[in-house]
């Protein structure tokens, strides 16, 4: 069973300082494809602008495809109306965002912050909002007397409790979390993600978690998701995922996360990431990939693997059985060649 789907959704922004004299587009979404389980955590990672912000407001309802299909417990997000589209997401998926100094109204006290979704889809009495105020307070462990607190006078992991304690006030099934530790000091972390780890367990949620911290998300995840310049290059289940990649960039984006693979320098990529306003032809890998040839540039590939399982987009896949060192020596004679 699918709890959400996307399919091959396209989200083009146009570039900043366009107009009638001047056009250009940003292409932050290309052919995105995934489906989500439900209680199952899927983790999206990538470099910066690769387009994991932008599939979790495609996600979440925020952000409208050009092209292309959203659909959750089985119905198109964006053929329902909109009052049942507003409806239907705001109580089905909760957001936790990156930094909760600027995701909570610093105007509010906590009391507020988790009753105004309750208030907002007229949930229960107002006798039975309060209580459900308290209920999410202890669940996410904030003691009672910070209820009437500001947002200001809280720590920073306080914040983030209150953030994920709001996510969950209408009691959704899939929550998506856009970097919900980058903003807390390290010895926060820990706790936060323990926290969320606890909650998907105790109350069956799936969850979508994006961050740059790979070894993070190796350990949240079930499946990890790659994603490069807007598309997803790969999916592998959280186990395979350090030692199985097949996709060039996966493999070059691990071997730069200290203690995952061999303990020797990262692949190296030649040059810059390519701006998402004039992508590379076929696949957008391409320009950095030591496995690069000519039928690269012509098309890109499409997956090989079925949905949910490992599968990846390339015309010239990392061999299984090559170690990292190996790897090394590639990339290093690719660029001494170029």
């Amino acid at each position: 069973m699918t709890l959400m789907s996307v399919r091959d959704a396209h989200l083009i922004y146009p570039a900043r300082g366009s107009g009638l004299f001047r056009s250009g587009r940003v292409y932050a979404l290309t052919g995105a494809e995934l489906d989500i389980a439900p209680g199952e955590t899927v983790g999206v990672v990538g470099e910066s602008g690769c387009g994991k912000s932008t599939l979790a407001r495609v996600l979440v309802g925020v952000a409208r495809p050009n092209s292309g299909s959203v659909r959750f417990r089985g119905e198109d997000v964006w053929a329902m109306p909109a009052r049942r589209r507003r409806r239907v997401i705001g109580t089905g998926i909760g957001m936790i965002f990156q930094d909760p100094a600027t995701a909570l109204n610093r105007r509010l006290p906590v009391r507020r912050v988790l009753r105004d979704p309750l208030d907002v889809h007229r949930r229960g009495t107002p006798a039975w909002r309060e209580e459900r105020v308290r209920e999410l307070m202890s669940l996410v462990g904030l003691p009672p007397h910070l209820a009437d607190a500001l947002p200001g006078q809280l720590s920073g992991g306080q914040r983030q409790r209150v953030a994920i304690a709001r996510a969950l006030a209408l009691e959704p099934d899939l929550v998506v979390a856009d970097e919900p530790t980058s903003a807390l000091d390290v010895s926060v972390r820990a706790q936060i993600l323990n926290l969320l780890l606890d909650l998907k367990e105790r109350l069956g949620l799936a969850l979508v978690f994006v961050s740059h911290d790979i070894q993070t998300v190796r350990r949240m995840s079930d499946r990890v998701v790659t994603m490069y310049l807007g598309r997803i290059v790969e999916e592998a289940p959280a186990a395979e995922v350090t030692a199985h990649a097949r996709h060039p960039y996966t493999r070059a984006l691990f071997s730069a996360t200290p203690g995952l693979l061999d303990p020797i320098e990262p692949i190296p990529l030649a040059g810059p990431v390519p701006s998402a306003s004039a992508p590379p032809s076929g696949c957008p890998f391409r320009t950095r990939c030591w496995k690069a040839q000519a039928d690269c540039a012509a098309s890109m590939p499409g997956f090989t693997g079925e949905a949910g399982e490992h599968r990846f987009r390339c015309h010239h896949p990392v061999d299984p059985a090559e170690t990292t060192r190996q790897l090394v020596r590639q990339a290093v004679t690719a660029q001494e060649r170029s």
